[in-house]
């Protein structure tokens, strides 16, 4: 069965720094409540097709993640596929500038649930929606920060 969760937030830092920010791997940890390391396993130019791991912790679980960056539009768009994992799906982040400077970072999450956690899908979507409005918030919050 599906899951899909889609969420916003506006923060106020120009396009270019959202996105440098929320699509370095490095800075996942720091703003995403689940990732305890992430790391990239690709050579090269970061470009469709790079690789990347990470260790997160879900619903009291450890789990180790592998995925592809599917879509590179910076600073407009950044699309990953899970390729390895719990929770095989694929994670979008879209990012608009506003007229006053402004940006409005979206994240989208498309998944089929699937083993363990099949089993208490209801459970996971909305854990999985609320570790999102989290996770959104931290980022405005840390980027605002940068400011202050």
């Amino acid at each position: 069965m599906a899951v899909r969760e889609e969420h916003s937030v506006v923060i106020r830092r120009p396009i270019e720094e959202v996105f440098a920010f929320a699509s370095d791997p490095n800075n996942d940890a720091l703003w995403e409540s689940t990732t305890l390391e992430a790391e990239r396993t690709s050579e090269g130019p970061l470009d469709v097709g790079a690789t990347f791991r990470n260790t997160t912790k879900f619903l009291g679980r450890r789990f180790d993640t592998s995925y592809e960056l599917t879509e590179y539009e910076p600073p407009h768009k950044q699309c990953y596929g899970v390729t390895s994992g719990p929770i095989p799906g694929v994670v979008c982040y879209l990012f608009e500038p506003s007229n006053d400077g402004s940006t409005r970072f979206t994240q989208t999450f498309e998944a089929e649930v699937g083993g363990f956690f099949r089993l208490a899908e209801p459970l996971v979507a909305r854990a999985i929606r609320r570790q999102m409005e989290a996770d959104m918030a931290t980022l405005k919050d840390v980027l605002e920060a940068q400011v202050a």
